[in-house]
């Protein structure tokens, strides 16, 4: 079985980004708004056939919430924005899982909206590289995930069916583009997170990555 994983918020915290937002627009809960306000508008030109890079999003979403709050974002503040994303770190229960799940025997690799060369400094700097026999990103296929572009270069460059693969993500949308691609899904509700009202449910959820490690190893050694 092969694990594909995103990135964002799935593998890394995105809390270091508070202290930035609280700076750049006074509001404890700016963050959670800019991200809202990032996948709102990716999920935009998706749904719209087209694409944006990732990284450009994430700064016009940043200038954006900030002149709602009559604010004018600078370029050291959305250079800023950049270098934080660029160096979060991993949920406390993401390596011990990913060293287990290699250990099992099965393959990892990383799926991400952002450029290849952000997802790729973002792992790196997590200390999480290590871990991954492949870094597959959006960029490279020119559509943002839940199309269904992302996913499928994930299971061509393997030469599997989609069902061998288990995408794995904190995100409802995520989990229903994978889906909706053919892979098994793996849902990780971490708290404030929560699958879609209305799509079909994920084949697999957990509470927190060692869990679902559990879980999955489990399929996998069930599957033969």
């Amino acid at each position: 079985m092969l694990c594909v994983f995103d990135i964002n918020e799935t593998l890394l915290d995105l809390a270091p980004l508070d202290d930035v937002f609280v700076e750049l627009t006074g509001s404890p809960n700016a963050r959670r708004e800019w991200f809202d306000l990032v996948i709102h508008t990716a999920l935009t030109v998706t749904a719209s056939g087209g694409y944006r890079d990732f990284a450009e999003i994430a700064g016009a979403c940043a200038a954006s919430l900030a002149s709602r709050y009559g604010r004018q974002m600078t370029d050291e503040q959305r250079g800023l924005v950049g270098t934080t994303l660029r160096s979060l770190p991993a949920h406390p229960d993401v390596p011990d899982a990913l060293v287990r799940l290699r250990a099992a025997g099965l393959r990892l690799v990383a799926l991400g909206n952002s450029p290849l060369a952000t997802i790729e400094r973002q792992l790196e700097h997590a200390g999480l590289a290590g871990s991954f026999d492949r870094i597959f990103s959006a960029e490279q296929v020119g559509a943002l995930k839940p199309a269904a572009a992302p996913y499928r270069q994930v299971v061509d460059a393997y030469g599997i069916d989609p069902a061998e693969a288990v995408m794995i993500a904190v995100h409802g949308w995520d989990i229903a583009g994978a889906g909706a691609a053919g892979l098994t899904t793996a849902f990780l509700a971490r708290p404030g997170h929560y699958q879609l009202p209305g799509s079909p449910p994920a084949t697999l959820v957990a509470a927190d990555l060692g869990e679902l490690a559990d879980i999955v190893i489990g399929l996998a050694a069930k599957a033969g």
